[in-house]
């Protein structure tokens, strides 16, 4: 039954790697940038829910169904104001400005809360008081079956919205062509900053279910977890909401085996191995389709 163990605990990590991959995806798809500012979104998720759970922010902590709330909040408007102030000034400049401004800001955000919290970790304080669920010689802990079911449950409201709701497929209408978007009457600067709060809500909440199973945080925490949600979303196909499910769930598997079997050690050189495995064998991803560019 370890295994199996083992498989769940992956499975939980991976939801944990979706739903910080689909805000890169979602902005890559529409905005065409690769925001590596994203993983310091959620290490600002982090320390919000650990105030308001820890009741330093509110004379009385908050519950974890409660403190998302926040957390989604403050990650939203931060992802807002980042996309208003660095990069609608440069949307019609070649990518790699883009590219070093999204470096730029995340290294930013990393040295600007080093320096008002320091470089060390924060502890947190314990979010589930319940107990694990037994199934037979099975345990799952609160974190992963919590993890795991909210995950899923927002990626179908997800896909819901931008296959039903007119805010979403201005979205996809978007991703396909700015200047048709804007000639049919989409505002396309509110649909940009609406995929930001989008994105950055899904970090916020990424972010509370990340310190419930990993109880800490610290400046740089946003860093090695972005990029693999990165690699999630390459792996599945960058661009596409199931993609990015996908890729999280099979990077978040591979690496709990890996740990538990080869080498804790060894857990991310075989992880970016997979990537580049895939890549060579399916450069759009798992999900991607080749596409032809006109020139």
């Amino acid at each position: 039954m370890g295994f199996i163990n083992q498989l769940i605990n992956g499975f939980s990590l991976g939801s944990i790697y979706a739903l910080v991959a689909l805000g890169y995806t979602m902005v890559y798809g529409i905005a065409k940038l690769i925001n590596f500012a994203h993983g310091e979104i959620i290490m600002i998720g982090s320390y919000t829910a650990i105030y308001v759970i820890s009741g330093i922010l509110l004379d009385a902590g908050l519950p974890f169904y409660l403190a998302i709330i926040p957390s989604m909040l403050v990650c939203m408007i931060f992802g807002v104001v980042i996309e208003r102030l660095a990069y609608k000034p440069l949307r019609n400049s070649p990518r790699i400005t883009n590219l070093i401004t999204a470096i730029g800001v995340s290294l930013l955000l990393q040295n600007s809360f080093m320096k008002i919290f320091g470089a060390g970790a924060k502890s947190v304080p314990p979010i589930f008081t319940s107990n694990a669920l037994n199934i037979g010689a099975i345990s799952i802990s609160p974190s992963t079956y919590v993890t795991i079911i909210i995950t899923l449950i927002l990626t179908f409201i997800l896909q819901l919205f931008m296959k039903k709701t007119k805010y979403g497929k201005a979205m996809i209408a978007t991703s396909q062509d700015y200047g048709a978007a804007a000639l049919v009457g989409i505002n396309v600067d509110t649909v940009l900053s609406l995929t930001f709060a989008i994105g950055s809500a899904l970090a916020g909440v990424a972010s509370v279910l990340y310190i419930s199973a990993y109880p800490q945080t610290y400046p740089l925490m946003g860093s090695m977890l972005g990029i693999k949600a990165f690699t999630a979303a390459v792996i599945g196909g960058i661009g596409l909401i199931p993609g990015a499910v996908l890729g999280g769930i099979i990077i978040g598997i591979v690496e709990a085996l890996v740990k538990a079997y080869v080498s804790t050690k060894l857990a991310d050189a075989i992880v970016f191995g997979l990537l580049i495995i895939v890549l060579l064998v399916k450069p759009t991803g798992l999900l991607g389709k080749n596409q032809k560019e006109k020139v």
